[in-house]
Order: structure tokens, then sequence, then C-alpha cells
């Protein structure tokens, strides 16, 4: 088997960005590669073919996907056979090899996921089987010793598969040489072992004042720094982690519209407003007040996991008033998924779906209900956009400057993001999305070919580590 597991110091290290640059890396030199990651606990998910020459559809982490497509391959469900979208604190609910199956609960975290380890496992040998080189994305940090007895995501896969393991570090966060020495500190010998090397991300400054740094760590772990990857203002891509919705913000210059995007708690797919935040007109800000909401000219309420949670919370904080009265003045409000189901006049839950069965009034700006049943819709919809919810909608999707839609993914279509920019703000787009998302691929992979050393990953990919 030829693969390399990309861990991190933590969560929102960079892994899903090496990860991804490594694949685009690797796919230039000719090398057949797929990404995997065995489990993801993300709200950010994506539609596919169930197989890539079926017409069915499943689910994937985002970016799993968003790595298939740095890699030139077809994304599919191996590349993330298990998906854990969180409905509570306590509660996940499970996608497995891209279809629903059931719920994982923390009181049995370890037990209740021993056939997702078994079905994860089984899709890495299947893909290491059909690919060169598998490029395997951790989840968190391999040191969190609590989990490791149950562990199939970081050194668990590893150890299965004799990966060798490099791992990321976010040096702007601080601390950076004391996570990597207290990672290696954590390991027992037999993992320790599979440790290859460490990877900076984030760097801004002269890698002059960083070199001594590097080589204590070096002296001290006797694993070798594959590279620094520097900050770059205009590398993001499709994120599973809404640790970093604070940083998706355009460059405001004093004459742009402002779009704000109500920041739920259980918020999925947001990366449906990425297209926004490329309109050079517009500067879009995530919103979790009602002074956040004051000044906006469109209110975005975005995919939730919980609707009726979050139509709770947006209560508790005042929100609904703030989102009403918006739309009172004639301001423009575009509701996604949970967002729309949450403008409708009622949402019901006789199943219990996303808790004690209830239904509870809705904001009340379109004429709609949402009815929720244990069914799950996956819909792929063409040139763009695509369907993940259990609430079926009744009635009317429009009305006035208030728009609803169930489908993630629309805005990305620039015909359809223009018409609607130019009938809600009076904004003429200005920007391509599938062209600045290849832009933004092709600029990783410059950054990673430039500042990591790929030859001696893909080195340790293919032959190991040597003795």
């Amino acid at each position: 088997m030829s693969g390399l597991l990309v861990a991190g110091t933590t969560s929102d290290a960079g892994k899903s960005v090496v990860t991804t640059g490594l694949c685009r890396a690797f796919a230039r030199r000719g090398i057949k590669v797929a990404p995997y990651k065995a489990q993801n606990m993300s709200n950010n998910s994506m539609v596919i073919s169930a197989t890539p020459t079926s017409q069915g559809a499943a689910e994937i982490g985002r970016a799993q996907w968003i790595q298939a497509l740095a890699a030139g391959v077809e994304p599919e469900v191996a590349m993330n056979p298990v998906l854990l979208k969180p409905g509570s604190d306590h509660r996940s609910h499970v996608v497995l090899l891209g279809r629903p199956a059931g719920e994982v609960d923390a009181s049995n975290w370890e037990a209740g996921r021993a056939h997702l380890a078994r079905a994860a496992l089984a899709a890495y040998d299947d893909l290491a089987a059909r690919f060169e080189v598998v490029v395997a994305e951790g989840a968190g940090s391999p040191a969190e010793i609590n989990l490791r007895r149950g562990d199939y995501v970081n050194l668990g896969l590893a150890r299965h598969a004799g990966l060798p393991v490099v791992v990321v570090g976010d040096i702007d966060r601080g601390g950076v040489f004391a996570a990597f020495v207290g990672t290696l500190a954590l390991l027992d010998e037999e993992d320790a072992r599979l440790l290859a090397g460490w990877v900076v991300n984030k760097f801004r400054g002269d890698r002059g004042l960083l070199q001594p740094g590097l080589d204590e760590l070096e002296a001290r772990t006797g694993r070798p720094v594959h590279g620094v990857l520097p900050w770059h203002p205009d590398l993001w891509l499709d994120s599973e982690d809404a640790l970093d919705l604070t940083s998706r913000r355009s460059d405001p210059t004093g004459t742009a519209r402002r779009v704000a995007v109500v920041r739920l708690p259980r918020i999925s797919n947001f990366t449906d407003v990425d297209a926004l935040g490329l309109e050079p007109d517009l500067d879009v800000v995530f919103a979790s007040t009602p002074r956040g909401l004051a000044d906006a000219d469109l209110v975005v309420l975005p995919g939730t996991r919980a609707t009726m949670a979050d139509l709770a919370w947006l209560r508790s904080r005042g929100l609904d008033h703030a989102i009403v009265e918006h739309a009172a003045a004639g301001r423009p409000v575009l509701g996604i998924c949970g967002g729309c189901q949450m403008l409708g006049t009622e949402v019901a839950d006789p199943y219990g779906v996303e808790g004690p069965p209830s239904t509870v009034p809705g904001l009340g700006l379109l004429d709609l209900r949402t009815e929720f049943s244990p069914h799950k819709t996956l819909r792929r919809h063409h040139p763009a956009g695509y369907e993940i919810h259990h609430g079926q909608v009744t009635g009317s999707l429009s009305g006035g400057s208030i728009t609803g839609t169930m489908v993630h993914g629309a805005l990305e279509d620039d015909g359809h993001r223009a018409n609607y920019l130019a009938t809600a703000l009076g904004v003429t787009s200005r920007a391509g999305f599938s062209a600045s998302r290849g832009r933004r691929l092709d600029l990783l992979g410059d950054l990673v070919e430039e500042h990591l050393d790929v030859d001696a990953l893909l080195r340790l990919a293919t032959e190991g580590i040597r003795a």
C-alpha cells in the first residue's frame, strides 16, 4: 500500500489545506492519487453520485470533495466513508458510505463506532488497491490519548496501513513548537515510529527568524521539517470546520453592499455564501446579534443541522425581530435549506427527527410549511446545487424581497447568482466562481511545490519510513 497520513496538532491546523495541496502536487506529477478521511465530524457536506457510474445520490464531507477535484479524480464515498453530523453536544447523526445510518452517542462513543471503524478501514483498503497513492487526512490530533483505543482516523489508521505520518501545526496560533514536541511525547513507542516529520502552516514573516526553532525541533525530535507553508491572503478552500468562519470576510472598499450571514449555532454548508464573498461589490460578514444585522443590505439565513433548535436560538437573542424588521423595511432576506424552513409559517417534527415531536411557528415571512420525516432527501441539481434535508417544504418559496431555497450551492452558478444579485440588490456580478476555485487550487499547488519538500513526501508515501 502506498499512502501518507496528514495529521495535525489541533483541529483547523491546516490538515485539509496540506492534504489538498499534496493531492494537487502529486497529480501534477502524473500520480493517480486519491484523498481519504476515515471519519469527518462536520455539517459541511456535498452530494455526489453513489458510484462513479450510478445516478443515485450519496453524501460525503465537503473537504474530501474539493480534495478529489484537486487530484483530478471523481469524488466517491470511499474517500469519506464515515461522516458524523453533530445534532447536539452529545449526539451525532451518522452517514456511512454516503447514506444515513442512525446515530452515535457520547455515552457509547467507542463501542458504538466499532462497525464504523471496520467500514472505514475497508474503504481505505479499497482505495489503496485502485490508486497509486492515497493521501489520508487525520482528524483533531493524534495525541488525543483519551480516544486512542478506539481510533481509526489517526494512528489507528496509520497502524492498519503502515502509513508514515506528517504532523501539521498552525504557527499563527502560537506555541507550535511545544505542540509538535508534545504530540511526539504523548505517543507510545509503536505509534511514534510512524511519525515521519513536521509541516509548519500559516507562517508570516522572515523564514530566517524561524530557522533556529526549526533546527531545534529537528534536533529534539529526530524528525525533519518537510516545509513551511506561508499564509496567503488569496488562499481559502471549501471548509469542513466552522472554526474558520471569522476569517470569511471580503475586503470592503467603503462602497460595498453589506451581506450579513446569521451565524447559527449548528450552521451547516456555510460554503453556500463563498460565491458572495468573491463579489468585489459585496462585504460578507457573519453576525450573531441584532446589532450585526442592523445595517445589512441583505440578510442570509444559512443551512442548519437543527432547524427547530436554531430557530429557538434566534428568538432567544432577538434575532427573529431583527430579521422581521429588516424584511418590513423592504430589504431582501435569503433563506437556504434550514434557513428557508425558518422563514415559513410553521415547522413540524411529528416523528421526532430533530428531538421530541413538536410543532413551532416560523418567522412568518413566507407562506410555506415544513414537516420533518425520517426520509432524507439527497439530490443533485445542474448546473450547480444539491439538496440534503429531512424537512419537506410545501408552499411558496418567494414573496416580495424574501426568497427561500432548499438547494445548497445554487449561488455557485454564475448566471443564477448574477440574476439574484441584480434583482435583490441592484448589484452587477463581477466574479466567476468555478474559474476562481480552479485558480485557488492551482495557487495551493504552487505554494506546496515551492515551500514543501514534495519529492521527500512522495518518497515517504511510496517507500514508507526507512529504518
